[in-house]
């Protein structure tokens, strides 16, 4: 893992984040990328995170590549940035943000940097982020990533229903960091943009947790024929 010399930190939110170059980058990447909501939402995630890792004893944090977290975080939802080249056709929108973050990584950084490894940490951590039954059992900088956003969008308590003893944020901290980076008609937002890939490019939504969305919202969606339990039964029907 990569150790930064001379680490320089800063408050946001009253929480101590790392400052370097690359997170600025990203930072300014999110907010041109991003309606205010989509930013400020990648913002309160990285924050939230952050703040679970600064809570860990010093020899937990000694293993954790805080930039390459910092930089997933940011970034995590690239793939909501309509309008760019980061929005693909055919992919899951966390696959679009993570390969965004992976061109945006090569295109700013020296190899001796960020090797593979510091790379595919970031790619992990945004294709995973909301696969909270997986990220939990990977790496810490893919871990905090997806408790950082999901802490972000359900606050403490019921984060901590579903993470445990992981989430130590508590609710006065929680309030801090949504009162820097504010919610303003922050569902509407959320559910404009997950029904939008509903929509557009619904092959993608099939075998994951926004086929719930399209069903409940989109007019004319139906992921029956398309989820794994159909495909088996088709195949399975056929070798009888």
């Amino acid at each position: 893992m990569v150790q930064l010399l001379n680490n320089v930190t800063r408050l946001i939110a009253g929480v101590t984040v790392l400052d370097t170059p690359i997170i600025n980058a990203s930072i300014a990447l999110a907010q041109q990328s991003l309606p205010l909501n989509g930013f400020n939402h990648v913002m309160r995630a990285w924050i939230n995170g952050q703040a679970l890792i600064n809570h860990l004893p010093a020899k937990n944090r000694s293993h954790i590549d805080v930039e390459a977290f910092s930089v997933a975080a940011i970034l995590h939802d690239l793939g909501w940035a309509f309008n760019t080249s980061f929005v693909s056709d055919d992919k899951w929108f966390e696959v679009d943000g993570a390969e965004a973050a992976k061109s945006f990584i090569r295109n700013r950084t020296q190899a001796e940097e960020w090797d593979d490894h510091r790379v595919q940490l970031v790619w992990d951590a945004i294709a995973l982020h909301t696969s909270t039954d997986i990220a939990k059992f990977k790496q810490p900088e893919v871990l905090y990533t997806s408790a950082g956003t999901i802490l972000e969008l359900i606050g403490p308590e019921l984060a901590k229903e579903q993470w445990g003893d992981i989430i130590t944020v508590n609710q006065t901290q929680w309030e801090n960091i949504l009162d820097a980076f504010p919610r303003s008609q922050f569902r509407d937002y959320l559910f404009d943009t997950l029904t939008h890939f509903c929509r557009e490019k619904p092959q993608t939504t099939y075998n994951n947790g926004l086929y719930s969305i399209g069903e409940k919202y989109v007019a004319g969606y139906n992921a029956t024929g398309h989820q794994m339990v159909d495909i088996l039964e088709s195949v399975m029907a056929a070798d009888e």
